[in-house]
């Protein structure tokens, strides 16, 4: 059993009362962090039962302060499978902010275009998701939540206002969650397609799990780094993926990742 109270100490300690709202940034897209207001930083190896970040493209920091008028608790950086960390492992950061006090998650990431209606750069609003990882941070406990509302939809029209407003396009899609560390074939992506994929990624969708379970609001949002294999799939010929390329991308999205999120955050209530 994963012991949450420890962690949630740490951060009541370090950072006193919790913000009502967390948001976890995916590969490459740290520069958001770097706008808040009156930040505290604190490195993940300095709250007791966290895990070290150990891939590039996570800072590993928990940063807390202002932005958009909101207090918010910064993720820069979050925990996969591929690392060697399981399940609960890598859900421990969303369960601790939630034990301490946070009613909303913004979860971010980098992710593969399925659909033709991706290129990358653009932006996606995560409508579902498919768990494809083969684990569940839930397993070992009776816990049998409806994940029918995974990703909040007042949150949602939410973000399609707001992106709306600050003319920032935002497509939906359906999110699929790999285990990784491997990029996808193409007969993967193939199949990810068929059973409704848009979009693919290594992350997200087993702390969506922790996250409503605790009884969090989520909200989801990937950044298209790359076509999935390549985009192989949709007939283009086959071009190699790499991490970075994919943090290339994500950093040079960067600016229009912030202006989307920072406009969405006002419209978030708990």
């Amino acid at each position: 059993m994963i012991d949450i109270r420890t962690p949630c100490l740490a951060l009541q300690d370090k950072f006193g009362e919790a913000p009502e709202l967390a948001i976890v940034l995916g590969s490459g897209l740290g520069l958001l962090a770097e706008s808040v207001e009156g930040a505290r930083m604190v490195p993940y190896t300095e709250v007791a039962g966290w895990p070290m970040s150990t891939v590039a493209g996570h800072a590993g920091e928990l940063v807390v302060g202002r932005l958009a008028g909101r207090r918010v608790a910064v993720m820069r950086g979050r925990w996969h499978l591929y690392e060697g960390y399981d399940a609960a492992q890598i859900t421990i950061g969303v369960r601790s902010l939630a034990r301490w006090g946070v009613k909303s998650l913004v979860l971010t990431n980098a992710a593969g275009g399925i659909s033709g209606a991706f290129r990358p750069g653009d932006l996606m609003l995560i409508t579902d998701q498919i768990n494809m990882t083969g684990t569940s941070p839930l397993s070992g406990t009776p816990a049998f939540i409806d994940m029918s509302n995974a990703y909040d939809v007042p949150y949602r029209l939410a973000a399609i206002g707001a992106a709306q407003e600050s003319g920032v396009d935002l497509k939906p899609g359906v999110y699929a969650g790999v285990a990784g560390p491997q990029y996808e074939t193409v007969a993967e992506v193939r199949m990810l397609a068929a059973v409704g994929a848009d979009a693919v990624g290594m992350s997200t969708v087993l702390e969506v799990i922790a996250a409503r379970h605790a009884g969090m609001r989520v909200l989801g949002l990937s950044c298209i780094t790359n076509l999935a294999a390549g985009g192989a799939h949709l007939g283009s010929p086959v071009a190699q993926v790499d991490h970075a390329e994919v943090l290339r991308i994500g950093r040079e999205a960067g600016a229009k990742f912030s202006t989307l999120v920072r406009a969405i955050l006002p419209t978030l209530k708990p």
